[in-house]
């Protein structure tokens, strides 16, 4: 993990924890990943931005765990699957899924299918 992203966990340092299983199974399962820390995401790209780790809060305070990342990813399609907190289509046939995620369990193979189906999607544009 980068000090740019050490420096933007600072505030949530078990929320760090879950974004390093997941850059290191994006690093280990996508080719020719870019990282880049902004103020309020950290993004991954190859071509094109492809997902994005951030602290959005996508679900209610009530349902909210106190450690959690969101993981953002767009698709050619609409996912339905309950582990999809919030899905728009900001453009025709791109479909932009969070995914609130709370352990690292849950950074999973269906996950990571669809960062990788992202990945693929992103360097076709």
């Amino acid at each position: 993990m980068s000090d740019d992203a050490v420096l933007f966990f600072a505030q949530k340092p078990a929320a760090a924890a879950l974004y390093e299983v997941f850059e290191r199974r994006v690093l280990e399962e996508v080719d020719d990943v870019r990282i880049r820390v902004q103020k309020t995401q950290i993004s991954f790209s190859n071509r094109h931005l492809f997902a994005a780790v951030s602290l959005l809060p996508v679900r209610p305070k009530a349902r909210r765990p106190d450690a959690y990342i969101t993981v953002t990813f767009g698709l050619r399609r609409r996912l339905s699957s309950r582990r999809i907190d919030a899905v728009s289509e900001p453009y025709p046939e791109r479909w932009t899924h969070h995914v609130l995620v709370a352990s690292a369990e849950e950074i999973d193979d269906e996950l990571m299918a669809w960062v990788r189906e992202a990945a693929v999607f992103a360097a076709m544009k």
